[in-house]
């Protein structure tokens, strides 16, 4: 595959037919405006705001939004009159990632190249924002999981609420942690990586915080003052809106049921080499302790697709030792693979069973070992 980092370097140039040939692979049913509406924007003084407009969906990104941002994001790099960006979103979501019900039908459709093109436009606007040339600042004020994590964690600020709630769910779904995310989860503290890859586990707003994957925490009754502030600020200065959410910010206090309060437990037993050695770690801990995360945490992985914990365990192993965009390369090989069929069905089952039809019982055989 040709290196994301080739795909974005001329971005300035031809990001507008970049943009009508993603467009082309849209439902045929969607208007405009419709199209239009799902990424809104506010111009304040030095900076623009992004928001992710579809709250029914919790703002899953399809096609479209990675097209869209792409465009508003490299004509604002251009653009000398504006300092910096800020992305939200609607709704009680930041973004819940992947419209992977979207996937799924399309897939089954036989229209492969249109999820292609997804992952492509996708991890091109996520390698673009690891490599903006201005700050950007994440408010991520509801859930945010795999792929919303995938265009909020490379940019420079990720503002945490009380109403945060972060996970890396894919592989209870038969996929793995894609977006970039083998490259954040390998860079967390011990084998914290591993453990959220693998198990889906979810994470709090003071969580991501504690273990670095936000930069600041305040409480959702402070997020009027800190947009407003934020939006009279005429600067390009990272320090500048630092000082802007440090003057919000409220001290972080994980519960005392926090994985984080479990860190040596955590890395003796993803710390080890294989799939199996760390399920067999985990069981006789829970054996041996009858405890409640353990017991958690062995739950989830025994309702992972078996193949995705082996994947999904290299993949953060081998992000550990890669760029960004090494990793970003790697993931979009990755989940060709994993929506292609030729070797597993994990996927579409996983969606069908935990997303479409909800009833939490992948068929047997379909799932593969």
């Amino acid at each position: 595959m040709q290196s994301l980092k080739r795909l974005v370097t001329s971005r300035h140039r031809d990001s507008l037919i970049r943009l009508k040939r993603n467009l082309s692979s849209l439902p045929i049913n969607s208007s405009a405006g419709d199209l239009q509406n799902q990424v809104l924007v506010e111009g304040k003084a030095s900076s623009r705001v992004a928001i992710l407009n579809r709250p029914s969906s919790l703002n899953a990104l399809n096609t479209n939004i990675g097209a869209r941002l792409h465009e508003l994001y490299a004509s604002w790099e251009d653009d000398p009159n504006i300092g910096f960006v800020v992305m939200k979103g609607s709704g009680r979501a930041f973004c819940a990632g992947g419209d992977i019900v979207a996937l799924y039908h399309l897939i089954n459709e036989g229209k492969i190249e249109k999820c292609k093109g997804f992952f492509r436009t996708l991890y091109s606007f996520i390698y673009h924002l690891g490599t903006y040339l201005k700050p950007h600042v994440s408010i991520l004020n509801g859930i945010t999981m795999g792929g919303g994590a995938g265009i909020s964690i490379p940019g420079t600020f990720r503002l945490a609420t009380d109403r945060t709630v972060f996970a890396t769910p894919e592989t209870q779904i038969g996929f793995h942690p894609d977006a970039g995310a083998s490259f954040h989860l390998s860079r967390l503290p011990g084998h914290l990586g591993e453990y959220l890859g693998l198990t889906g586990a979810k994470l709090s707003g003071a969580e991501m915080v504690s273990c670095g994957l936000a930069t600041h925490y305040s409480n959702t009754d402070k997020l009027p003052l800190i947009e407003e502030e934020l939006g009279n600020l005429v600067t390009d200065d990272p320090s500048v809106i630092e000082s802007c959410l440090e003057k919000y910010s409220d001290a972080v206090y994980p519960e005392k049921i926090s994985a984080l309060h479990r860190i040596e437990v955590l890395n003796k037993c993803f710390g080890h080499d294989t799939v199996g050695e760390i399920i067999d770690a985990v069981e006789s801990e829970a054996s041996a302790t009858n405890d409640a995360w353990c017991n958690s945490t062995l739950k989830k992985l025994k309702e992972a697709s078996p193949l995705s914990l082996k994947v999904s365990l290299r993949s953060v192993r081998e992000g550990r030792f890669q760029t960004f965009d090494q990793c970003l390369v790697r993931e979009y090989r990755m989940s060709l693979q994993g929506i292609s069929k030729r070797i597993s069905n994990d996927f579409c089952e996983g969606v069908r069973a935990r997303v479409v039809h909800k009833d939490s019982a992948p068929k047997v055989g379909n799932l593969q070992a």
